[in-house]
């Protein structure tokens, strides 16, 4: 097999390269001299994470696709701690990323399998107040393309990276409470009437039918002359705010409907 380099990193103070090779090898370079100094053994797969502790310049945290996490000491090139990602009846999931928190204290992997892995001192009891399941209501939405070939949410026919912050939802699309919406990004200080998405009923690829987040008023909701949901309305209002911001024409996004304030109707 041609050795072949997979991810590389330099220590926190630069004296250190390690790279990583597909051979399942760990190699510690000297960054003046480029001597190899280290062999470091343990990962069985691919390797593509490697990450430098943020004060520490003798640390480095390896992750790779055996599902297999590692810290190391690589001035000595030995291992300090060992993690291995194993999920009860699905075998083991290949950890795809890893990051630091900036006082070296914890870090956080993800998976293959959609987990995130939380490692570090301390009590864990404030991450047991979160749900095990979090989800935007935007994460399975089906794409389409314009004439010009661009990506486009199929319900709103926006680009996905101009669309309103998303509703944070469970593996069945099912909304969290008003108090985990406000996690989202750009949703800290709405109005807890803002935070309550509208609900509908969706067809999943195995004809079940089950009821979930729906970003939109339905064709038939409006040919019907029905009050437009707050949940349009708001989206509306953002769109309008953003094209603004940005210099776009108004005149393309003023359907969206307002009351004196300026704010959304509700319905």
């Amino acid at each position: 097999m041609k050795p072949k380099v997979t991810m590389i990193a330099w220590n926190q103070n630069d004296s250190y390269v390690v790279t990583a090779v597909n051979n399942h090898l760990l190699k510690v370079w000297n960054s003046c001299t480029g001597q190899l100094l280290h062999d470091l053994v343990g990962h069985a797969d691919e390797v593509f994470v490697l990450e430098t502790h943020p004060f520490d310049s003798r640390i480095m945290l390896s992750a790779g696709h055996d599902g297999n996490i590692f810290i190391w000491d690589i001035t000595k090139g030995t291992k300090t701690k060992h993690y291995f990602n194993m999920i009860e009846g699905q075998g083991h999931g290949a950890v795809f990323d890893c990051k630091f928190s900036p006082d070296g204290q914890h870090f956080a992997c993800t998976d293959s399998h959609g987990h995130l892995l939380i490692f570090g001192f301390g009590c864990s009891r404030p991450y047991e107040r979160i749900p095990d399941q979090m989800f935007f209501h935007t994460d399975y939405r089906p794409l389409i393309r314009d004439s010009n070939n661009y990506v486009l949410d199929e319900q709103t026919q926006q680009a996905p990276h101009l669309m309103p912050p998303p509703f944070l939802v469970d593996v069945d699309g099912n909304p969290h409470p008003t108090k985990y919406q406000r996690l989202v990004p750009g949703r800290e200080n709405c109005a807890d009437e803002h935070l309550i998405p509208q609900l509908g009923y969706v067809a999943t690829s195995d004809g079940e039918v089950v009821e979930q987040v729906i970003g939109q008023q339905t064709v038939d909701q409006d040919e019907q002359g029905m009050e437009p949901s707050i949940l349009d309305g708001m989206i509306r209002q953002l769109q309008l705010e953003q094209d603004l911001r940005t210099g776009a024409d108004p005149e393309s996004a003023s359907n969206a409907p307002q009351n004196g304030e300026g704010t959304p109707r509700r319905g």
